[in-house]
């Protein structure tokens, strides 16, 4: 059985689906690895890299036509999706709210699509979740990001000539990446704070080191998944004075706040903003879906009355070889779970819930 990956759109994506690591192991559980010429070129992996490990190189078509298995980041584009045959699985991170469409059209010809951001939150799945891979690294480098755009020192520093107060970090959003930005603000010597409608997170924040800020009378809003579910309106106006008050004395703002499958929840307006210190900063991780404040835009630096926004489409690209050497594991583990290695085949168990769920139908 073949398994198989293409070169992403690098303008829009840099990491890959398969480093040479992972497709040793690949071939050593009784697959053939084929990838297209220079997959990894843009990190420093370089094709010879891949071969040492047994894997063979081709063409883009060759690939996709060859190959049992294909796996992605991103959505293949409509031209590509176009040239693949039938009884082909292609496996990645496939936004399947947003692609609903394609999907439609691709299950026409007899392809099945597994969408790992579907992934149940369950134990077995955890070496699977690309979700937390990702966030995890994409928590803290929107903290190194806004420390370097930020003026001032981030510890406190003691000095003959005075002291040097140490910067003040809110986190808004305590998931997997809220919680790694609180771990990594706090190493760097920031005092930090963090909020969310989960108040399971309490104890999480605190155990590294962060201050939880609770909403008076606060009901906890996780679903069964463990994921935050949307607010009501007495609570959102609650927590809007609770952040309005806060943000008067924070440096640093890391929003990482996201409901599944809707856009980014507005916490942070313009009344706020307008209060915040010249010179603060706010990261934005829900740029992409909308934003977690009144001013973000992707991909750009907005200065608001001297309070820099910043929000990217894909903040990994900074990390591209970390993040993809993570997502390739995520991935291997999820294959493996397809596999039916004694008959040499992938086996569909609709059974099984971490299969059942991820299928896009």
């Amino acid at each position: 059985m073949i398994i198989g990956s293409i070169s992403e759109n690098k303008e829009l994506e840099k990491r890959i689906s398969i480093t040479p690591e992972i497709a040793k192991k690949y071939i050593s559980s009784g697959f053939e690895v084929l990838i297209e010429k220079g997959l990894g070129e843009h990190l420093g992996i370089k094709d010879n890299d891949f071969l040492k490990e047994n894997c063979k190189i081709e063409d883009k078509k060759t690939v996709l036509d060859k190959s049992d298995i294909i796996l992605q980041l991103n959505l293949l584009d409509d031209e590509i999706l176009g040239l693949l045959k039938d009884n082909k699985v292609l496996i990645g991170n496939f936004n399947s709210n947003i692609n609903r469409e394609k999907f439609i059209k691709i299950n026409k010809k007899k392809i099945s699509i597994f969408s790992l951001e579907l992934l149940p939150r369950i134990t077995r799945a955890q070496s699977m979740d690309i979700l937390s891979s990702q966030a995890n690294l994409a928590g803290y480098k929107a903290v190194v990001d806004s420390f370097a755009f930020f003026k001032k020192a981030i510890p406190m520093m003691m000095t003959a000539a005075g002291t040097i107060s140490a910067a003040k970090v809110l986190v808004v959003g305590a998931g997997v990446a809220g919680l790694q930005a609180i771990a990594t603000a706090k190493r760097m010597g920031a005092i930090v704070f963090a909020t969310d409608v989960r108040l399971a997170s309490k104890e999480q924040v605190e155990s590294l080191g962060g201050k939880f800020l609770i909403v008076e009378g606060a009901e906890n809003l996780e679903t069964e998944g463990g994921y935050a579910k949307e607010a009501s309106e007495d609570f959102k106006k609650k927590q809007e004075e609770l952040v309005k008050e806060t943000l008067k004395k924070i440096d640093i703002v890391i929003c990482t706040a996201l409901i599944p499958g809707k856009k980014a929840p507005k916490i942070i307006n313009e009344e706020m903003i307008e209060g915040m210190k010249p010179g603060s900063i706010i990261y934005d991780l829900a740029a992409s879906q909308g934003g977690n404040t009144a001013f973000t835009k992707v991909d750009e630096v907005v200065d608001k009355n001297g309070v820099i926004i910043l929000g990217e489409t894909n903040i990994l690209n900074k990390l591209p070889t970390s993040a993809s050497n993570l997502y390739a594991k995520n991935l291997f583990n999820f294959v493996i779970n397809l596999y039916d290695k004694k008959n040499n085949k992938i086996n569909i168990n609709m059974d099984d819930e971490i299969i059942s769920k991820t299928l896009v139908k």
